[in-house]
């Protein structure tokens, strides 16, 4: 714990933006985490297989039964909105659908960049952090003549001045890798809405026309 205090101390004013961004991270990183994967990331598979069977025998309420009990998700909430809609001819299906969807795709999307964007600048506070601490280093050589002063004094300024770069690029790595899981994660959902809503809507109209054509 000493080490890591010195650590910290010895790396002057910037070190506290790049904790204060650490902080920031990791509190985007676990409201995420659990609202990704513990609130949307279902079984989008079997989720639609038990509406289809219920579609395809025309228990539509059963179908919204099961969409109820996995209403958090937003794959749910959006195919809800087509079975809500299941008897409203092509086109109420169609827009009850698209309009369910481009109102949860914000949900998912929300802080997408955030992540990114604190790896970055905690990257670049540590590089200012750096340069504002050799700068220092080196003006203080001006009023040193001893050459085994200078050096000594010249080493001890460079290691201080690292700190930051270092504190920083210990703050945008992980940032920087729970940015590309949560990506990906987003990715599957945002496809699985898309996919399975386009599929709804193709059973639902279908069977609108069987209905019509009887």
């Amino acid at each position: 714990m000493e080490n890591i205090s010195n650590f910290f101390q010895s790396g002057g004013f910037w070190m506290y933006p790049i904790l204060v961004m650490s902080i920031v991270a990791l509190a985007v990183i676990v409201e995420r985490f659990i609202f990704l994967f513990m609130r949307h990331n279902i079984d989008a598979n079997a989720l639609m297989k038990k509406i289809t069977d219920h579609v395809t025998t025309g228990q539509i309420e059963q179908a919204l039964t099961v969409c109820v009990s996995a209403q958090k998700s937003a794959l749910a909430r959006v195919l809800a909105a087509g079975l809500q809609n299941a008897s409203q001819g092509p086109d109420k299906i169609q827009n009850a659908i698209e309009e369910h969807a481009l109102e949860v795709t914000p949900e998912i999307t929300k802080r997408g960049t955030l992540l990114q964007n604190i790896a970055n600048i905690a990257t670049l506070l540590g590089l200012l952090g750096t340069i504002l601490g050799l700068i220092d280093a080196f003006s203080a050589l001006a009023t040193i003549t001893d050459p085994e002063q200078q050096t000594k004094m010249l080493t001890a300024g460079i290691s201080v001045a690292m700190n930051t770069t270092a504190f920083g690029l210990m703050v945008a790595i992980p940032c920087l890798l729970s940015h590309v899981m949560l990506s990906s994660i987003t990715k599957k959902i945002l496809d699985e809405i898309e996919h399975n809503s386009v599929k709804l809507e193709n059973i639902l109209v279908t069977r609108l026309q069987g209905e019509q054509n009887r």
